[in-house]
């Protein structure tokens, strides 16, 4: 089959035939048919995020089950899944307290680029190939283990619920599970990205009175208003910590969001948030960056501030809801796709990331 191989950090995708193993104990083989493309998985292919190479990217995916491993009893060929790039044991101290996405069982091999028992399932000429996220769906077709597969309703185009798999849940469910926003509030979204579209529409639907969308971007800041925004602030041309205060009657947001993963703007987020505000930081920053508190101020301010990894999502629980939502017109799901591209441009489609014209590029099959 064909997919997408990174070879070293900073050599483009190479579209390669590999080989694909059946799936073991546990494990789902499944065509996919959409995959978007994220940030995260840039952050692999220029060292950003280290990861063990050759690898095949791609996390943000759906697809159809085609052949399942024993054991499997949560999908049956023919179904429909999201995929979540958070394998969960469902046993551990983090799966008890509905964080799954610090899976104790499964971090470590998921981050040494590996199925769950240390091996992996795809193979080139010169040896194994690596999974990014226990997913690789810049492939054809991909082996999963079974607690990445989130059955959904068949009514929905799969390249519309791929996305479902990490911007709108990480957004949506940063809005509306980790921060609680409240209706009448007020709120701040620092990057309106796939992610921070969606914190915007979850803080809209959750009855905030003011969604203050804040970006660099001119074309982002007019999607933002499509997603619920009420204001826009454009940051390359005024302070937006000094707007947000002046949009809030000077007292800065009740609820900020950082949704870009840049120290900076964190930083920023923070000062915009009123004094016993929260602040959530749901961007992946670079490993090595700090971000800075003020040691005499921070305390006096009652802030609180916050991560939200995966939006604190349950994927098996949220999936369905928000599709649930966007058949029910609830939700805009369908302009967060700017463009969609054959596998074969997939490094076009990095290219568009890059250059800030779209939402999302969605490879599809």
């Amino acid at each position: 089959m064909k997919a997408a191989v990174l070879h070293a950090p900073g050599a483009p995708l190479s579209i390669e035939e590999v080989t694909l193993s059946a799936p073991q104990a546990g494990e789902v083989l499944l065509r996919v048919a959409a995959s978007g493309v994220c940030r995260s998985d840039h952050h692999v292919m220029t060292g950003a995020t280290p990861h063990p190479m050759p690898v095949v990217c791609g996390h943000e995916g759906a697809g159809v089950v085609e052949q399942v491993g024993t054991g499997v009893t949560r999908v049956t060929p023919g179904d429909h899944v999201v995929l979540s790039w958070a394998p969960a044991c469902g046993a551990c101290f983090y799966c008890a307290h509905g964080l799954p996405a610090q899976c104790d069982t499964y971090l470590d091999p998921i981050w040494a680029g590996t199925m769950l028992d240390g091996t992996t399932r795809l193979g080139g000429t010169a040896g194994p190939i690596h999974h990014f996220s226990a997913l690789a769906t810049f492939a054809e077709r991909t082996v999963v283990p079974e607690s990445c597969c989130v059955p959904v309703r068949r009514d929905v185009p799969l390249e519309v619920a791929a996305l479902v798999g990490c911007c709108v849940a990480t957004g949506f469910c940063a809005a509306r599970t980790r921060a609680k926003v409240q209706a009448g509030s007020r709120a701040a979204v620092f990057g309106c990205g796939g992610v921070g579209l969606n914190i915007i529409q979850g803080a809209a639907l959750a009855g905030a009175s003011r969604v203050i969308a804040v970006d660099v971007s001119a074309a982002k800041l007019r999607a933002a208003r499509r997603f619920g925004a009420t204001e826009a602030v454009d940051a390359s041309r005024e302070d937006p910590v000094a707007a947000v205060r002046r949009l809030t009657e000077g007292l800065g947001a009740d609820y900020t969001f950082e949704a870009i993963g840049e120290p900076a703007v964190m930083a920023q987020a923070i000062a915009a948030a009123r004094r016993g505000g929260t602040i959530v930081l749901v961007g992946l920053g670079p490993r090595a960056g700090m971000l800075p508190l003020g040691a005499g101020t921070f305390t006096r301010e009652d802030k609180v501030l916050t991560s939200a990894y995966y939006g604190g999502c349950v994927p098996e629980r949220d999936f369905p809801r928000i599709l649930g939502l966007y058949a029910a017109g609830g939700l805009n799901l369908d302009d967060l796709i700017t463009r969609r591209r054959p596998l074969e441009e997939i490094n076009e489609a990095f290219a568009d990331l890059i250059s800030g014209e779209v939402i999302r590029t969605v490879i599809t099959f």
